[in-house]
């Protein structure tokens, strides 16, 4: 069950970039999709969750849910959906994949603690992805609109960056409540902020949004993206440990880079491949004392189980 959940999982997230890229080449507002998707995702979890009496409606009242939404959900999303309006979604999915390398990055300067030699590695691996994913772009058809993209996508993960350390905070602080929970609180907040953003930046049509193209892109983000892949993530954390399910960003940025490719026509250059693939070398590098212990683990069961 548990290997079955991954899978599921990592095909969710490999095909969202996807997702948002097709509802906004339909016209949908950036913004306002965004918005919409994480607003609605957020209230039907959050109502479940108190119908479940896993979550009381004063959570809503704490500043935690709000910040929380600032870096997950509104500082991560707004510049993804606004770059997908210039960029691939495959390369979109590439450049995301660097948030554990800022995460780590983050939390070193936090705890002023030494980086091991493979993880500065790994660091110096991704960032050399990151330049050979985007050199293409810059050099053989120069847009400066493209560059923007990447650059905000890359904004957007040292935004996630930042909600991921502080989340980890909100977790321990409130123990009593389901994880599920107060993710489904910050992206209320989170596409709350996306929608006011909406309203003084965007000219929402509401013909555009109903086009079938942006209503099958909308709730497909909500219901699986949103809903079924997160609910999922914390599932495996619970029945793993924090580790595991996070290896996602292993496998779906390049699940997302074949799909835009196959399934939407999107360019690819082999330079943009080989930096993809670069990167995601970084990010198991930077990882990589994490996974030794994952596989230590892992290992440890087997032994105590042929013993058994």
């Amino acid at each position: 069950m548990v290997l079955l959940n991954y899978v599921v999982m990592c095909l969710i997230f490999g095909t969202t970039f996807l997702a948002i890229k097709v509802g906004i080449d339909a016209g949908a507002p950036p913004f306002f999709s965004a918005g919409l998707r994480f607003f609605l995702a957020g209230v039907i979890l959050f109502s479940f969750m108190l119908w479940k009496k896993q979550a009381r409606l004063s959570l809503l009242l704490h500043k935690e849910m709000f910040l929380t939404g600032i870096g997950l959900t509104f500082g991560t999303f707004a510049p993804l959906y606004w770059a997908e309006q210039h960029v691939s979604s495959g390369i979109a999915a590439i450049l995301s994949a660097t948030a554990p390398l800022m995460v780590m990055l983050l939390q070193t300067g936090i705890s002023r603690q030494k980086l091991s030699a493979i993880s500065w590695a790994g660091c110096l691996v991704g960032f050399v992805g990151v330049v050979l994913l985007i050199l293409p772009g810059a050099t053989l058809s120069f847009s400066f609109l493209w560059l923007t993209g990447c650059v905000a996508v890359l904004i957007g993960q040292i935004f996630y960056s930042g909600g991921a350390v502080y989340s980890r905070r909100v977790i321990q602080q409130f123990q009593d409540t389901s994880p599920i929970a107060l993710n489904a609180a910050q992206m209320m907040y989170g596409g709350a902020m996306l929608l006011v953003l909406s309203l003084f930046t965007e000219q929402v049509h509401i013909e555009s949004m109903l086009t079938a193209n942006a209503i099958l892109s909308l709730l497909y983000l909500i219901v699986v993206g949103s809903m079924l892949g997160h609910t999922i993530f914390y599932w495996l954390v619970a029945k793993t440990n924090p580790v595991f399910p996070s290896t996602w960003l292993y496998i779906s940025p390049l699940i997302a880079l074949s799909l835009g490719v196959i399934l939407y026509n999107e360019p690819l250059y082999l330079l943009s491949l080989a930096g993809g693939i670069t990167i995601i070398v970084g990010i198991i590098l930077i990882n990589m004392d994490g996974l030794k212990q994952l596989v230590g683990k892992k290992a440890n069961k087997l032994r105590d189980v042929s013993h058994s």
